[in-house]
């Protein structure tokens, strides 16, 4: 057992470099999750030798949640560690507390996940491994998870910004290199090769259920099955299989009721329950939002076959709102109030943020398309929101109407018409996003101009 244990671990580098292999290229930049525990601490060192043979840029990233008293010396730890392997580090401090529901795992795990999302790079590297995947199936099973909450960990994911990215255009794919190797097996690497690491106090504490499964459930199941781990990850890769084939079916049938985005209420009448609430759950993914439970979905998806054609569904779900509108459903960051009394001088910027609106709003110069740059410069530029009793002439072959008006005819939401910034010279109205550029201000062919566009998020 020792010389196969010895084996194993001195073989570990060349089974790490395998999966590399298999998902990146030279010049690709990693960045290690580094704890400070033996798992990451071990990634960390067979990172760093293998990014000289295989010529990608490596770092770390640190989380310090600021739970644990020992946080900061948790954080000078992976300093001094980096440090010494002369890898670049940055610190992610972070003031994690739990809400309603949410345990303080899950809210640190969020939070954890945040800071990855906005990382610069091409894969944030995590040494999840063998034994947390049994860990992670059991977990599930027991608080009754699908298909897809039963699946194995992939090597390689991607982060979907989504609904609540506040303008992420992109994060780094998610990579573990060391998800068929056992705790044990990097514990032996770790030995031998005199690591040092930092123990999480939490670890022993068998009040959290990750911990009760590791120190109380899995020894006494290794008794009688010690092929256990090998086990439960063949049946997750099953699952797996399974989710995907769900995911193929309800991509299937999003060709035919998901439009520009958007899932059409009517699309799920022609479904059975089942298929609906699997097209409903694909779309609330598509859109990067958090998955309710089976008995939430549910409930949500009633109340959208339910629903009367010109009704208006308005449903919370932790920090994003579903919304319906003639007959569609809008996923979208959960509203807060909007102040009704604002306004922002523009001076020339590239941007502006719009604070009250969380948006912001970009400008950029042209010819022949947008607005008159010389009759735009007769009077301050102003941006304010809505107050009632504008008034607007967008086609010249129309005259002018109330913006009121327009805006219901354009078919925008309700909440997003209240949530519109408007341009004004003066008090003239000159541009209203959605809606367009007033007839008087309109460049002319070959006139210089400004194109004004607005984006909710940054």
């Amino acid at each position: 057992m020792a010389s196969s244990r010895k084996s194993k671990s001195s073989n570990l580098s060349s089974r790490a470099e395998n999966v590399l292999h298999g998902q990146i290229e030279q010049g690709d930049h990693l960045i290690v999750a580094l704890s400070g525990g033996v798992d990451s601490v071990v990634l960390l060192d067979l990172l760093a030798t293998l990014s000289v043979k295989m010529h990608f840029a490596l770092s770390a990233v640190h989380v310090n949640h600021g739970i644990s008293t020992n946080a900061d010396k948790w954080d000078k730890f992976c300093r001094d560690l980096c440090r010494s392997l002369g890898v670049p580090i940055k610190i992610a401090k972070l003031n994690v507390s739990k809400g309603p529901g949410v345990s303080l795992e899950a809210a640190a795990r969020d939070a954890r996940y945040g800071v990855f999302r906005k990382l610069k790079a091409d894969y944030v590297v995590l040494a999840q491994h063998l034994d947390d995947q049994a860990e992670t199936l059991l977990l599930q099973l027991l608080r009754g998870a699908g298909v897809k909450g039963l699946g194995a960990m992939p090597i390689v994911r991607n982060q979907s910004p989504g609904v609540l990215s506040q303008g992420i255009d992109s994060a780094p794919r998610i990579l573990r290199p060391l998800l068929e190797v056992s705790r044990s097996e990097i514990e032996v690497y770790a030995e031998k090769n005199q690591l040092h690491w930092i123990t999480d106090e939490s670890n022993a504490d068998v009040a959290f259920d990750r911990n009760f499964l590791r120190h109380e459930i899995f020894p006494l199941l290794e008794k009688r099955f010690p092929s256990y781990r090998t086990t439960f990850l063949r049946a997750s890769r099953h699952l797996a299989e399974a989710s995907s084939l769900l995911d193929e079916l309800a991509e299937a049938d999003s060709k035919s009721f998901i439009i520009s985005g958007k899932l059409q209420i009517e699309g799920l009448r022609k479904l059975d329950f089942p298929r609906a609430k699997n097209l409903l759950r694909y779309a609330l993914t598509l859109q990067g939002a958090p998955l309710p439970s089976t008995v939430k979905l549910e409930e949500i998806l009633r109340q959208l076959l339910s629903l009367r054609p010109d009704a208006k569904l308005h449903i919370a779900l932790g920090n994003i709102e579903i919304r319906c509108f003639k007959g569609i459903l809008h996923v979208r960051p959960l509203s807060t109030h909007v102040a009704t009394e604002w306004q922002l001088a523009w001076h020339g910027e590239k941007q502006l943020i719009i604070a009250d609106l969380s948006g912001k709003i970009s400008f950029s110069h042209r010819k022949s398309a947008g607005i008159s740059l010389k009759k735009l410069a007769a009077n301050p530029i102003i941006i304010r929101s809505r107050r009632g009793g504008e008034r607007f002439h967008p086609d010249c072959k129309r005259p002018r109407r109330s913006l009121k008006n327009l805006l219901q005819e354009s078919g925008l939401p309700p909440w997003e018409r209240e949530a519109l910034p408007l341009l004004f010279s003066g008090e003239h109205l000159v541009w209203v996003p959605g809606i367009g550029i007033d007839c008087d201000f309109q460049a002319a062919a070959e006139e210089p101009s400004l194109v004004v566009k607005w984006q909710q998020g940054w």
